[in-house]
């Protein structure tokens, strides 16, 4: 069996990392190897039944499929112990063995920040998301997130636009991008020197189980991840634990106390994550570990956002004060500043084609930031 196919061999068993196999790889023994051990040999490791039968018994046809799809353009197998293997990556309790990437695969070692947050953030949760990221690859970071709509998106996104790398981690095999929406996302991100990455095989589909064994290679190939919007429930939550178990640096932004969005935030916030206000206040937390990067300026607080360069008339200035950064109903924006309700719709739809204020779900509308993707 060539290297190769014993790397792709482990890439199919079932639970199988670096971290079970620390004397093993302690001792210098190759993790190409198992795959010619002995059943018993094996169980020694303490690896499960599950295991040793797709270490015994290859799935064939599953890694002539992983074979072809490695040998298509700017497509690589970095393995345990290569010198293209991230170094933060295998300093984490449950380094994977193998990781299959599309785009460079030198990236995956730069210094990085992880960006997470909800699959369905706010209008200005996602514009902080586009903001921070785009500073912060200017300041010499790249951004690692999860290829997800929303908070996940705008951070590439951003990144991009700030002519930074950018690595998307998949919760499925690579030959099929999840979710669909973001495939000319993650065509960009190759295309621009980023990759994309993952530790399952081709034919893996995107399941829920899946999800928190990639968050744990976002959070593990960063110095730290910034959670930027996320409810009580959201994943990002696991990546932000992980991060945490990892011994890396948490980091939350927190918002309206009225946004649900930012609930999962402030919980953070409570347990030790560091608060979050510009990117100054993660270069100073970071500190000696991009010592080398530089940190012009800062990412302001939506407050602080310079206007859209036209002042407008008192009542919209009115309808704005009122509206603030959270969604608001129209019943609601009239009972606060008095003005009718025709006349409130007519003022928002003006606000909104001008690019200063987006309808949310349920017919509510809240202010964008200026500069927005």
């Amino acid at each position: 069996m060539d290297d190769t196919k014993a790397w792709l061999t482990l890439a199919h068993a079932p639970g199988m990392h670096a971290g079970q196999l620390g004397d093993w790889l302690a001792a210098g023994v190759a993790p190409t190897l198992l795959a010619r051990e002995s059943r018993a040999a094996l169980a020694a490791l303490g690896l499960a039944e599950p295991t040793i039968a797709a270490l015994r018994n290859p799935d064939e046809p599953a890694l002539a499929r992983d074979a072809e799809w490695l040998e298509g353009p700017q497509r690589s197998l970095v393995t345990w112990g290569s010198a293209l293997y991230p170094p933060l990556l295998a300093l984490i309790p449950d380094p994977p063995l193998i990781l299959f990437v599309e785009g460079d695969p030198d990236v995956l070692s730069l210094p990085q920040l992880a960006m997470v947050g909800s699959r369905s953030p706010t209008a200005i949760g996602r514009d902080t998301a586009t903001q921070f990221a785009e500073h912060l690859v200017k300041s010499g970071l790249a951004i690692t997130s999860g290829l997800a709509l929303g908070i996940d998106a705008a951070s590439h996104r951003g990144a991009l636009r700030g002519s930074g790398r950018t690595i998307a981690v998949l919760g499925c095999g690579l030959d099929a991008i999840y979710p669909r929406e973001n495939a000319p996302l993650a065509a960009e991100i190759v295309a621009r020197g980023g990759a994309l990455a993952a530790d399952l095989p081709t034919g893996t589909p995107p399941l829920k189980q899946h999800f928190p064994r990639r968050n744990r290679i976002i959070s593990g190939l960063a110095v730290g991840t910034l959670v930027v919007e996320a409810a009580l429930q959201s994943g990002s939550l696991i990546t932000a634990r992980l991060a945490g178990e990892q011994g890396r640096e948490v980091f939350a932004i927190p918002g309206s106390i009225h946004n649900p969005m930012s609930r999962g935030c402030h919980r953070l916030i409570r347990q030790g994550a560091k608060l979050v206000e510009s990117a100054d206040d993660i270069f100073a937390e970071l500190g000696a570990l991009l010592a080398g990067l530089s940190t012009p300026g800062q990412v302001e607080p939506p407050e602080t956002q310079g206007d859209f360069g036209q002042r407008l008339d008192k009542d919209y200035e009115i309808l704005l004060d009122a509206l603030g950064f959270e969604p608001a109903s129209v019943d609601a924006l009239v009972a606060r500043t008095g003005l009718k309700a025709d006349a409130v719709a007519s003022m928002l739809l003006i606000l909104e084609l001008d690019g200063r204020v987006q309808q949310q779900p349920g017919g509510r509308f809240c202010r964008r930031l200026p500069g927005k993707v």
